[in-house]
């Protein structure tokens, strides 16, 4: 079966940066996604249309393509009294601010007295992604996972979570539940 909109997906990856570092991997068991959905960043999903289970697929990611490029007006300072727990704070704390456009993952970069200084850039936004990929499989859509634009594993979905999941559900995957 081949790559298509609509179509659940399951992959093992592997993602690295410019330099041939290991950024991220699969392990254990296949990410699944569907696809034409917005599961999984455009430019790697637009390398996988039309392939088939058993493809490998090798390619270049630009920022545009990923996580978009780095926008300077994303770090900002903040008052440490503006934080629940201010004493807690450390270098390299993430922590998510939900904003209008939704939840972003904003990563403390420096302190200096009583002001801190956060990043909500995507931690590989301007960066170049290499993947190495191989489809495991394809198949059809449920009518639920269609309705609801992603993948559930073998729960049932409830009423908690923004997309229908039941809070902390396996099935979920966009992010709300789990």
């Amino acid at each position: 079966m081949t790559i298509q909109k609509d179509r659940v997906v399951s992959i093992d990856y592997e993602l690295k940066d410019a330099s041939g570092a290991l950024i991220d991997r699969s392990e254990g068991e296949p990410l699944v996604y569907l696809h034409g959905n917005d599961n999984i960043i455009p430019g790697l999903e637009r390398q996988l249309e039309g392939k088939n289970i058993g493809d490998a697929v090798n390619c270049v990611i630009a920022p545009t393509e990923g996580y978009g490029e780095r926008d300077d007006e994303l770090v900002f300072d903040v008052a440490k009294s503006n934080f629940a727990e201010p004493e807690k704070i450390s270098l390299g704390m993430q922590f998510q601010a939900q904003q209008e456009d939704g939840t972003h993952i904003v990563t403390v970069v420096s302190m200096d007295g009583d002001n801190v200084k956060v990043d909500a850039n995507h931690p590989l936004a301007g960066k170049d992604l290499h993947f190495s990929v191989t489809v495991k499989d394809v198949r059809e859509a449920s009518e639920e996972e269609l309705s609801h634009g992603h993948v559930h594993g073998d729960q049932e979905c409830g009423d908690d979570c923004e997309c229908g999941d039941s809070e902390g559900s396996s099935g979920c995957s966009c992010g709300g539940c789990n």
